[in-house]
C-alpha cells in the first residue's frame, strides 16, 4: 500500500464447508470516503427481508461477489481486492483463475493468494465498468473447487473533462427595437464526466462579452436581450461570448466559451428625408418629350422593402403638368421627365414641389406624417435657335382643273419663334413637284398655278414647302401641302369600245340587235348619266332606232324584218352620246352594222362581214377616207394591169382573162387565167385595193389552209371553174383570208389554178405555187385583155372597165 493509505481487510467465513473466503481491499479515495462493504449474509438477509423467493430455488454457492471500485486516471498498479476459497488451507493446493473483460490486460489475479491487481490507468469516459469471472481450481486434479462466479469492477470518476458546446457556431437574428427579454438563442454544452458522481458534470452559464445588451440564463443557456430599443441603423451586429463551467462554477473546475453572432433585422422606423431643400435643373427648349431632366434622392435609413418609396409632384396645373416624376426601382431615386414641349419665349422657369413617401409605413415606430418628406424643384429653360414654325401643320386646298395659269391656290405662313425674329423665305421642294405645276412667292408664301392642270392626268398634288431663315444658322422647316384638282366637264363621252354589231337575216322588227355603253374620263361612270340618240337627220331611220335604257346603256333595235344580204350587206348608223355635265358634251360615233347569215344559235360565222366601228369620226371624214381609198385602189390596179399588158405584148403570149362570178358580198376580185405561169404575175408584191376591215381572232394557220385546199379537191378530178364546188372553194378561201390576222392590212390578188383530171398534186391553190415553185418566164403576148372590177364595200351596181 502507498503512504497515507490504509488497508482494511475482513474475512467472511461461511457456515457451509468449502466456501471461498472473500477479502476485499479498499484504497483510500479522495475525500476520505470508504466504500461500504456488505457481507454475503447481509445481502441474503436483505433479500429475505424483501421477501425474495430466489434464494429458495438457486443453488447455494461458496462465495458471493460484490462490486469492486478503482479510481480512473491512476497509473499506479495496486490491489483492488482479493478472493479466497474456504477450501484453501494455505497448502498451495488451490489456484485462482481470472477471466472476462480486461483479464490479463487491465487486471490480473495472484493465483496463489487471489489478490486482484490493476495493470494500467483507467479512463471512465472510455469504459465505466468491467465484468469478470473468477474460479478456484485444485492444482492436483485441475478440477474446479467452486463453480465459476462473476463480479464487476467499476471505475470511479474524477473531474478530468472540460465541458463542450454543441451545434456551434451560433448565429441568430432579431428585429431591431425588440423589447427587453426577447429570446435571441440557446447555447448547449455537455461534460463527459459522470453527472451522478459529485459536481464534476454540473454546468453553469455566464456572459463574458455582450453586456449590457444581452444576458444568459445560468442553468438553461438561453441568451436574451437586456437593452431596449436597439437600433439597427446605429449598430447592426453584436458578438455575444458565453462561458460554461463545471463544478457549479467552483474553483478548480473546467470551462469553455462560445460566440453567438446576433444580427438586428430592419423594421420601418425611419422615414425618407431630402438632403436638399431646393434642387435646380436646366433644360434646352428643344428637348424631346421623355427627356430626363434630373434625379432627386430622399435618403431612408431603412433597407429592403422598408426603404421603398414613391415620388410625386404636387398638383399644379401650370407647373407640374409639364413634367412627370418616376421612381427608379433599383436606386430609389426620383427621375424627373419632360412631359410637354418647352418654349423659352413663352415660359423660362418652372417651380414645383416634389414629395417622397414610404410605401409601407409602420405606425408602431413613427407617426404617419414622418414617413414622407418634401423638397422644391426649380427648372430653367434654355434658349435655342429654332427653325421657323408653320401656322398650320398641314395645308389642303382645292382648285378646278380649268383654273388659269397664275391663279392663286393658297398661302402658307411660318414665323420665327425666337426673340430675334429673322426674315423667312419660302420654296417648293422640287422632288415633290416634279411637273412644276405650281410656283410660290419666296417672300409671302403665296402658291399659284404655273402650268395648266388636267384632272384626268393628275387629280391631286402632294408638295412639300420649305421655310428657311435668312440669317444666322439658316434653319429650316417644311410642311405638307395637298392640292386637289376638281373636275370640270372638259371631255366628251364616247362609246365604251369599238362595237361591231351585226344583224341576222330574218331578224324581226323591234328585236334588240346590240347593247351599247359609254365612258367619260371626267368622272366615274356611276357619277355620270349618258343620253343616247341618233343624229337629227337620221331620226327617221327606216332600218334601226336607238332605245335609251335610262341606266347609262342603250340598245340598237331593228325597225323592220326584211334584212337580207342580197339587198345590202352593211348599214351605217350614227349614234350620239351626250353626258350630264355642265355644259353638256357629246360625241357621234358611226357604227357599221353588217348583215349576216347567222347560225341557228344566232352567231355570225363569217368574220369578213363584221362592221368597222369608226369611233369619234364624222360622216364627212368617213366619206373622204372612202373616196381616197377607192381612188388609190383603182390607180394601183390600173398601173398593174398596164404593166402586165405591156409584158404580154412583148412576150406574144395570148392570155385569156375571164371573170369568176362571185356574190356581191365580197369585195375582192377573183381572176381566172388559163395557163400556168402565164398572165399576171401574182407572186409579185400584192396590190393594195382597200383598207382591210378589223379582223377577228385567227382560226387557222397557213399550213392548215393548205391542207384544207388539198383535201377539198383530192376526191374530184372533173371539177371545172364553172362548177359549184369550185365556186364554194373560192368563197371559203376568201373567208379564211379575211380571218387570218397575219396577212397585210390590204387586199391582194391570189391565183388559183385548176390542175385538171389525173393531176398528181390534186390541189387548187396558188399558195404552194408562190412559196415552193420558181415562176416560169412569162411569154410575150401582144393580145390585149380586159379586166372587170366588181363592186366592193357595198358599192354601186354598175361595172367599171379599164
Amino acid at each position: 500500500m502507498g503512504a497515507g493509505e490504509e488497508m482494511h481487510a475482513r474475512t467472511v467465513k461461511m457456515s457451509t464447508p468449502g466456501v471461498l473466503a472473500v477479502v476485499t481491499v479498499f484504497s483510500m479515495i479522495p475525500g476520505g470516503l470508504l466504500s461500504d462493504i456488505r457481507d454475503t449474509q447481509g445481502l441474503e438477509g436483505q433479500q429475505l427481508a424483501r421477501g425474495s423467493t430466489v434464494l429458495h430455488h438457486r443453488q447455494k454457492r461458496g462465495w458471493i461477489w460484490k462490486q469492486l471500485f478503482v479510481q480512473e486516471e491512476d497509473p499506479t498498479s495496486q490491489i483492488i481486492g482479493q478472493v479466497k476459497s474456504d477450501s484453501d488451507r494455505g497448502s498451495f493446493t488451490i489456484k485462482y483463475v481470472l477471466s472476462g473483460e480486461g483479464a490479463g490486460d487491465v487486471f490480473k489475479i495472484d493465483e496463489n493468494s487471489g489478490e486482484i491487481w490493476t495493470l494500467k490507468k483507467l479512463d471512465r469516459e472510455k469504459k465505466a465498468f468491467y465484468v469478470l469471472q473468477a474460479q478456484a481450481i485444485n492444482t492436483r486434479t485441475e478440477e474446479p473447487v467452486e463453480p465459476q462466479s462473476e463480479f464487476i469492477i467499476k471505475v470511479q470518476d474524477i473531474n478530468d473533462n472540460a465541458p463542450q458546446f454543441l451545434n456551434e457556431p451560433y448565429v441568430s437574428s432579431i428585429p431591431e427595437m425588440s423589447p427587453v427579454g426577447t429570446t435571441v438563442a440557446q447555447v448547449t454544452a455537455t461534460d463527459a464526466d459522470d453527472p451522478m458522481f459529485g459536481n464534476n458534470a454540473k454546468l453553469i452559464y455566464s456572459i463574458l462579452q455582450g453586456e449590457p445588451y444581452f444576458s444568459v440564463q445560468p442553468k438553461t443557456g438561453i441568451v436574451v436581450t437586456s437593452w431596449a430599443d436597439m437600433n439597427r441603423e446605429a449598430r447592426e451586429e453584436y458578438l455575444v461570448v458565453v462561458q460554461v463551467k463545471d463544478m457549479l462554477g467552483l474553483s478548480g473546475g473546467y470551462s469553455s466559451t462560445t460566440t453567438v453572432t446576433v444580427t438586428l433585422t430592419d423594421v420601418n422606423d425611419n422615414g425618407p428625408t431630402f438632403q436638399q431643400h431646393v434642387y435646380t435643373f436646366a433644360l434646352p427648349e428643344n428637348a424631346a418629350i421623355g427627356t430626363t431632366v434630373g434625379r432627386i434622392m430622399a435618403e431612408d435609413g431603412d433597407i429592403g422593402s422598408n426603404a421603398k418609396m414613391t415620388y410625386r409632384l404636387e398638383d399644379d396645373l401650370n407647373e407640374s403638368s409639364t413634367f412627370n416624376i418616376e421612381t427608379d426601382p433599383v436606386t430609389q431615386e426620383g427621375v424627373i421627365l419632360l412631359a410637354m414641349p418647352l418654349d423659352y419665349e413663352s415660359k423660362r422657369r418652372y417651380t414645383m414641389v416634389a414629395e417622397a413617401a414610404n410605401n409601407h409605413p409602420d405606425t408602431r415606430f413613427l407617426p404617419l406624417d414622418e414617413f414622407s418628406d418634401r423638397t422644391t424643384l426649380k427648372i430653367f429653360v434654355e434658349d435655342v435657335d429654332e427653325p421657323p414654325v408653320f401656322l398650320s401643320a398641314l395645308y389642303e386646298w382645292k382648285i378646278p382643273e380649268n383654273a388659269a395659269v397664275g391663279t392663286v391656290v393658297g398661302t402658307v405662313s411660318a414665323r420665327d419663334t425666337d426673340t430675334v425674329k429673322n426674315p423667312i423665305r419660302y420654296s417648293i421642294d422640287k422632288k415633290t413637284d416634279a411637273t412644276n405645276a405650281f410656283k410660290i412667292d419666296p417672300n409671302n408664301g403665296t402658291i399659284a398655278i404655273a402650268k395648266a392642270l388636267d384632272r384626268e392626268t393628275a387629280d391631286w398634288h402632294n408638295m412639300s414647302v420649305e421655310a428657311k431663315e435668312t440669317m444666322q444658322n439658316r434653319l429650316s422647316s417644311s410642311v405638307a401641302v395637298f392640292i386637289t384638282v376638281l373636275d370640270v366637264n372638259d371631255n366628251v363621252p364616247r362609246l365604251a369600245r369599238d362595237y361591231q354589231p351585226y344583224i341576222c337575216e330574218g331578224t324581226q322588227a323591234g328585236e334588240l340587235i346590240h347593247l351599247l355603253s359609254a365612258v367619260d374620263p371626267d368622272k366615274a361612270v356611276e357619277e355620270h348619266h349618258f343620253y343616247y340618240s341618233m343624229v337629227p337627220q337620221e331620226r327617221i331611220n327606216p332600218n334601226f332606232t336607238i332605245r335609251d335604257n335610262q341606266d347609262n346603256t342603250a340598245g340598237i333595235v331593228a325597225r323592220r324584218s326584211t334584212f337580207t344580204r342580197k339587198d345590202q350587206t352593211q348599214y351605217l348608223l350614227p349614234v350620239v352620246v351626250t353626258d350630264s355635265g355642265t355644259p353638256a358634251l357629246s360625241s357621234t360615233t358611226t357604227l357599221t352594222i353588217g348583215v349576216c347569215s347567222c347560225l341557228p344559235a344566232g352567231q355570225c360565222p363569217t368574220a369578213g362581214v363584221e362592221a368597222l366601228a369608226l369611233s369619234g369620226v364624222s360622216m364627212q371624214t368617213l366619206v373622204g377616207i372612202f373616196v381616197c381609198l377607192v381612188t388609190l385602189t383603182a390607180l394601183s390596179v390600173l398601173m398593174l394591169i398596164v404593166r402586165r399588158h405591156r409584158r404580154k405584148q412583148q412576150e406574144g403570149t395570148d392570155v385569156e382573162v375571164k371573170e369568176l362570178e362571185l356574190p356581191d358580198t365580197f369585195s375582192q376580185k377573183v381572176l381566172y387565167y388559163g395557163e400556168r405561169g402565164a398572165g399576171l404575175d401574182f407572186c409579185q408584191p400584192p396590190v393594195p385595193l382597200r383598207p382591210h376591215p378589223r379582223r377577228r381572232d385567227r382560226k387557222l394557220r397557213r399550213e392548215e389552209v393548205r391542207a384544207s385546199i388539198r383535201m377539198s379537191l383530192r376526191e374530184s378530178h372533173l371539177i371545172g371553174p364553172e362548177d359549184e364546188v369550185f365556186r364554194q372553194f373560192i368563197l371559203d378561201r376568201l373567208a379564211e383570208a379575211d380571218q387570218d390576222p397575219y396577212v397585210p392590212p390590204f387586199d391582194c390578188l391570189r391565183t388559183y389554178a385548176y390542175e385538171g383530171s389525173g393531176s398528181s398534186s390534186g390541189s387548187l391553190s396558188s399558195l404552194d405555187s408562190c412559196l415552193e415553185f420558181e415562176p416560169e418566164k412569162p411569154v410575150c403576148n401582144s393580145k390585149p385583155y380586159a379586166v372587170r372590177l366588181t363592186p366592193w364595200f357595198g358599192g354601186a351596181e354598175e361595172d367599171t372597165f379599164f
